[in-house]
């Protein structure tokens, strides 16, 4: 008989973990949650269990991890990691993802997520972002396999032509949904500004809860409210409402909706530019038709003062007659004495009488007035009444009859 192996707990718990850890990953357990605990806002604890049987499963996850709200009495589906902690030395289940199982619980975990993000401000109205009314490219957001994806393409070239599509596919539903759509997200906000699209469109078709539990995810409904560009989402039928809606800047009720509210309709855009243009030619009409009324308004007031001035100015030419005909005769006079006071101051009539002017020789033309500095020899001018002679001073002096000029 053989030795018996023994170990000490810590490595019967290493062992046992070892072995559990070949348990595969992708296994879900199903089960009514009870007994659900958060302890410190960070570490959340709750059983699964069946339904009428005492088999009870122990769960651990962080707050973080958990995406849909659950509370106790919820069916749900469980994923991990099966463990026996160290610590305690009990059976339990570290959970990766649990999400709610059935219609009352997906509807119960959507009222508990829905009322969370009210709260938060993640539906505010007052944060949402206009959608450009004329974008050059769109992000598009759905599955190639979908319907939603060839109704949308549809409409959008039917309304509105040459909008360029940069398209992700990924899953709208199943396992795959939400980390497919939140890398689509991701890539998109990783673009460039100048090489991101102008709006990005999230579509797919009708279901129900849990086909549309994707839509209702706490990650993608924070990356639509996150995104750096407009979004529109366009979930379901007219009748269907996802979380994803609110957080959109824009809601639409069907895929080909969002297409509608992607893009404008070119017979309306024709119909309005028509109108504009026919606004603007009845305002120019009304523009021309008020300043030739001004124009017509104000020739008439001008003939009219003109009329007022030309009487006016008869008056006034009048008036101009009748005082120039009273000033002429006196200023007649003073006009006849000032020429009678200038004939008798005239040089050339003093000279008539038999006077002379005698001017000095020596370049200066000095008139002499007095014989006083005149010398014999010097050279002297004289003019007369007609014509003039150069003399030379034969003697000269102050007394009268002292002058000689040769």
């Amino acid at each position: 008989m053989s030795e018996p192996v023994i170990l000490t707990v810590t490595d019967y718990l290493a062992l046992v973990n070892k072995a559990l850890a070949a348990v595969p990953r992708d296994l879900l357990v199903e089960g009514e949650v009870s007994d659900l605990r958060v302890s410190h806002g960070k570490w959340v604890s709750f059983d699964v269990k069946d339904e009428g049987a005492q088999a009870v499963l122990k769960c651990f996850m962080t707050a973080w991890q958990m995406h849909t709200p659950i509370e106790d009495g919820m069916r749900v589906r469980v994923s991990g990691r099966p463990t026996v902690s160290a610590r305690f030395g009990k059976f339990q289940l570290n959970v990766d993802a649990v999400e709610p199982v059935g219609e009352g619980a997906l509807k119960r975990a959507y009222e508990l997520l829905k009322a969370k993000l009210r709260d938060e401000g993640v539906f505010d109205a007052g944060r949402k972002r206009p959608i450009p009314r004329f974008p050059e490219r769109i992000g598009l957001i759905t599955s190639r396999d979908a319907a939603a994806y060839g109704d949308f393409l549809r409409v959008l070239g039917n309304r509105w032509g040459g909008v360029r599509v940069d398209f992700t596919h990924v899953h709208v539903q199943g396992r795959e949904a939400v980390p497919e759509i939140l890398e689509a997200f991701a890539h998109f906000n990783r673009l460039p500004e100048d090489d991101r699209p102008d709006v990005l469109v999230l579509v797919r078709g009708g279901g129900g809860l849990e086909d549309l539990h994707a839509f209702n995810d706490e990650q993608v409904v924070r990356a639509v409210f996150q995104a750096r560009i407009p979004v529109i989402v366009g979930v379901g039928h007219e009748r269907d409402e996802s979380l994803c809606d609110f957080a959109a800047d824009m809601r639409a009720s069907t895929p080909s909706n969002a297409a509608e509210r992607a893009v404008p309709n070119r017979r309306e855009v024709q119909a309005e530019l028509e109108a504009s243009a026919e606004f603007m030619a009845a305002r120019l009409r009304q523009a021309l038709a008020e300043k030739r009324h001004r124009t017509e308004t104000a020739a008439r007031g001008m003939a009219h003062a003109l009329r007022h001035r030309r009487d006016d100015v008869a008056r006034v030419l009048a008036l101009l007659h009748e005082r120039v005909g009273a000033w002429l005769p006196p200023l007649r006079e003073r006009l006849a004495g000032m020429e009678r006071l200038l004939k008798n101051v005239d040089p050339a009539r003093v000279l008539a009488r038999g006077y002379a002017i005698v001017r000095t020789a020596d370049g200066t033309s000095a008139v002499l007035s007095s014989a006083t500095g005149l010398v014999p020899g010097q050279a002297v001018s004289v003019q007369l009444a007609r014509g003039s002679f150069d003399a030379r001073v034969e003697r000269a002096g102050t007394r009268r009859g002292q002058q000689s000029l040769v």
